[in-house]
């Protein structure tokens, strides 16, 4: 019987995806695969069109992996290399594919064009390779079984690799999958730095380890949440799914209402399933966030079940014209403060007659920061039946990232008042 794969990398070729920064998304469909199959992806690399640094990576992977995935490298042009370099790499030979070089120029009939002939690169296979059959495109993918180990390669547009890797899992992939599989559960959290979220966990990380069932947690930063991570890696799921539940519920209980979703969820849906039960609606207020916030808004289908809309007050006369804030409160207390957040809030509700109301106003940059209001200066007002309260914040980061941060505050800070919790105590 083979031996099962656990180990996998990922190596996608391209310079395209160096010096143009286009993203590799290939990598990430390929990661899922595998863990269905218990292979974890253990590292994964991008390496440009130059043989000697994709032959080299070839080989280290090989050092650490038990299955090597490369995408992309397969066209016919001078600058795919993915079958010269893993060639290079085996110290194995390449030979021309008469049966591939025969599918290469019927796709070129058909189409009523003569094949040019640097396509023949692409029938070129390696000595002992497996010809992956490629029906939407003219670049065949590679399968070359090491006996404890093994190299794919497969084509870089995902139209061509989706189908192709689901060959793999379905055949010789899933011919060498492990029994034993990894298992995760993850919850988000908002209002907290990672920092804090770090601190709170500590405590139970050494538990959790020592465990009957050791699991590994891993915490991600992202724009205006906290991503929290556990994985297990067992054959047994019913009893990964228990002790992972469990560690979710034991880290949910030290975090409190900072935890938002334990399941794949945003706070813009979070927020629209809320108001639904509620049945209640709202409408937005919004200044240096641009009408940012009811995107994310009109972002989750069905919205319009429970948003309204709102205005993009910018200009000061606007917020007057539009939210009804009065021209003496922005002259007392400037258009960046609580009492013109806190009057864009209620205008917002007034003007659309909804049950809540958010105002944004604040300062994203570069310019317009003073001592007392620096650049990030946002305040946050929300005006419901129930609350009425504003946050002032001070976000760190370019005009880009103030701005997506303000957004994700005000949709905290409607989340918290949702479920009885204070929306501007939480924050920090």
């Amino acid at each position: 019987m083979p031996t099962a794969f656990a180990r996998a990398e990922t190596i996608a070729v391209g310079s395209e995806l160096l010096a143009l920064g286009r993203t590799d998304t290939n990598s990430g469909v390929i990661a899922g695969r595998l863990a269905s199959l218990g292979i974890d992806v253990v590292a994964r690399s991008i390496v440009g069109d130059q043989l000697a640094h994709l032959e080299l990576a070839v080989r280290t992977a090989l050092q650490r992996a038990d299955v090597v995935m490369l995408t992309g490298g397969l066209g016919p042009t001078e600058d795919d290399l993915t079958r010269q370099a893993v060639a290079a790499a085996l110290g194995r030979t390449l030979h021309e594919d008469p049966v591939q070089l025969a599918r290469i120029e019927e796709r070129f009939s058909k189409r009523g064009l003569p094949m040019p002939d640097i396509n023949r690169r692409q029938a070129l296979l390696i000595e002992g390779a497996v010809r992956l059959d490629n029906p939407n495109g003219t670049a065949p993918g590679q399968w070359i079984d090491l006996g404890d180990q093994a190299i794919a390669l497969l084509p870089g547009p995902p139209r061509e690799m989706v189908p192709m890797l689901d060959g793999l899992v379905a055949g010789a992939l899933g011919a060498r999958a492990s029994a034993a599989c990894t298992h995760s559960r993850g919850l988000r959290v908002a209002g907290r730095s990672e920092s804090s979220v770090e601190a709170t966990l500590l405590p139970l990380y050494a538990k959790w380890r020592e465990g009957s069932l050791p699991i590994e947690a891993t915490i991600l930063a992202a724009l205006g949440r906290i991503e929290l991570y556990l994985f297990v890696r067992t054959a047994d799921a019913a009893a990964a799914g228990a002790v992972l539940d469990q560690a979710i519920a034991e880290a949910a209980d030290a975090l409190g209402a900072s935890v938002y979703t334990t399941r794949d969820e945003s706070l813009e849906e979070l927020a629209g399933r809320l108001l639904s039960e509620a049945g209640w609606r709202v409408a937005v207020a919004e200044s240096c966030t641009g009408g940012m916030l009811a995107a994310r808004m009109t972002d989750v289908p069905g919205s319009s079940a429970w948003l309204d809309g709102g205005v993009i007050a910018y200009s000061n006369a606007l917020k007057t014209v539009l939210a009804d804030v009065p021209p003496a409160l922005i002259a007392e207390h400037g258009a960046v403060s609580e009492p013109v957040a806190l009057a864009l809030a209620a205008g917002a509700r007034a003007r659309c007659s909804t049950q809540v109301g958010i105002g944004i106003t604040g300062i994203a940059g570069p310019d317009g920061g003073t001592d007392a209001k620096p650049v990030g200066t946002v305040f946050i007002a929300l005006h419901t039946p129930r609350v009425i309260a504003c946050r002032q914040a001070r976000f760190v980061g370019d005009r880009a990232v103030v701005r997506q941060q303000s957004v994700s505050a005000a949709l905290d800070m409607l989340r918290l008042a949702l479920t009885g919790h204070d929306p501007v105590g939480l924050a920090r």
